[in-house]
Parts: structure tokens; C-alpha cells; sequence
């Protein structure tokens, strides 16, 4: 999930400051880059998985803790982590999808992938938007990190199983050129999706995520995710990365780290 988190922090200061230029400068000093909500989020997905707890309280526990992340929550997202009592709201906001790279690792079956997406899903978000969303980037995870499916018949596998016409990156950046911004699980995963499809690495996935503009830390985060199941994540980019996190953050990222570890080994 560390390749979420980089993808993240890489993002937030285009999102929220500046626009993207070639060759940019991957991090900068806080309060330029910083961890959001959506690595807020992925470490409570991570949370709930790894100490056997709901989904909606991990999220509404970690929500609340950090209630002021660099760019906010989205409004209804907000509104749900104010309730004592939260309902699931019909958003099909690309926060569900953000989240979910820990599904996609810590689950060893399709199906049950398939499941775990939609419950991390609907505790907040009830549209089928984003349990799609949600469920496709985990599968996704799932398959390039079993080698199920390829990174050459990624595309076909995502539409055939999901549905979704990936459009040609030099389109996403015509219109990411033109000042446009969208939040929904319908347009960041396949726009994600197609960076990921077009990268030569681990940080030219980043890269090319940032460079689609609009929604940046997110579509970095989602891109950045799916990237990691595929290619090495460079131990320099994962140490900056920590760097921006807090102590209880780090601490689920060394649970998972070791859980991970123990599943090679045994």
C-alpha cells in the first residue's frame, strides 16, 4: 500500500498549489507535499484488515483522529465522519477506490476480493459507481501481484470484467490541460488505470499520474497502487514517503510490512 502513499504525497501540492511541469521535483517540504485523506484512508482500510476490525469503524476512528488532512475531506465524506452514528451515502466519489490497495493485497482469493472491496465500499459509499471503483482497482492489485493477468492484457481483463472503456492517455491529458476536475470513481480509475498502462516504472507511473492534472493526489494514489503490484517500488521514494507520516501511521505500515514478510516466508 506504500506505493498509495507515495503517490499521495507526490500529488498533493499539484492539486491544491501548482500545475505540473515535465521533470518535476518528486517531494517538497511540508507544507507543500503531505500525506491526505487518502492516505489517511488506505492506513485505516489497512488497520481494519490486519486487527480484525469493521471497515467503518476503522475509517470513522482515523477520520475523526486526523480530522484536518492537507486538502480536507470531500463534503460528504465530512459529513459522514461527523455522524457518531454514520449511514452509508450514495456517492460514487473516487474515495472509494483511493482506499482500497490494502484489499488488494492482504486477500488471496478473487472472490473474496471482490467481497471485501464492496464491504469496505458500502460502509460509506452505497452508489454502484464506486463499489465498481473499488472493486476494480483491488482486482487489479490482485491479478499483477499473482500474475493472473498481465500488464499487455490488463486492459482487455478490466473492461471485459468491469467494464470500463480506458480512454488514450493523450486524451486525459487534453483535458486535464483545459482546468477540469472530477472526483468520481467513473472517471479517476480508468484515467489512472491508463497511466499505469503507459509507464515504463514504478515513478514514471507517478509521473504520468500527476501530469493528467485535476484530481492529482488521487489519481497518483490510485495509479501509484496499482503500480506497486507490478514494479519495484524504490526504497528511496518509500523512505521519503514515511518521512511525511505520523508514528501510529508508520505503525501500521511496519504490521503490514511484517504480515507481508511472514507470507513470503511461509
Amino acid at each position: 500500500m506504500i506505493g498509495a502513499i507515495i503517490g499521495d504525497i507526490v500529488g498533493s501540492r499539484f492539486e491544491f498549489d501548482e500545475q505540473p511541469k515535465d521533470n518535476f521535483e518528486l517531494f517538497r517540504p511540508k507544507p507543500q507535499c503531505d500525506y491526505t485523506d487518502d492516505s489517511l484512508m488506505t492506513i485505516a482500510v489497512a488497520d481494519a484488515i490486519l486487527n480484525g476490525k469493521s471497515y467503518q469503524d476503522k475509517l470513522h476512528e482515523w477520520g475523526r483522529r486526523y480530522p484536518n488532512p492537507k486538502g480536507a475531506y470531500g463534503g460528504m465524506f465530512a459529513q459522514w465522519l461527523a455522524d457518531d452514528h454514520p449511514k452509508p451515502q450514495n456517492s460514487w466519489g473516487n474515495g472509494a477506490a483511493m482506499r482500497i490497495a490494502p484489499v488488494g493485497w492482504l486477500f488471496d482469493d478473487y472472490h473474496e476480493v471482490l467481497q471485501q472491496a464492496q464491504q469496505c465500499t458500502i460502509c460509506s459509499h452505497m452508489h454502484k459507481e464506486a463499489i465498481r471503483g473499488a472493486q476494480c482497482v483491488a482486482t487489479v492489485i490482485y491479478w499483477l501481484r499473482t500474475g493472473r493477468v498481465t500488464k499487455e492484457g490488463l486492459e482487455t481483463a478490466v473492461e471485459r470484467s468491469f467494464g470500463y472503456e480506458i480512454p488514450p492517455l493523450r486524451d486525459i491529458y487534453k483535458i486535464g490541460m483545459q482546468g477540469h476536475f472530477d472526483s468520481s470513481c467513473q472517471e479517476t480509475v480508468p484515467w489512472a488505470l491508463r497511466c499505469f498502462l503507459e509507464s515504463s516504472s514504478f515513478e514514471d507511473a507517478i509521473r504520468k499520474a500527476v501530469m493528467a492534472r485535476g484530481d492529482t493526489d488521487t489519481k497518483a494514489c490510485i495509479c501509484g497502487a496499482i503500480a506497486e503490484a507490478y514494479y519495484d517500488v524504490p526504497d528511496h521514494l518509500y523512505n521519503k514517503a514515511c518521512s511525511y507520516l505520523e508514528k501510529d501511521m508508520l505503525d501500521v505500515i511496519v504490521q503490514y510490512c511484517n504480515h507481508m514478510q511472514n507470507e513470503i516466508d511461509s
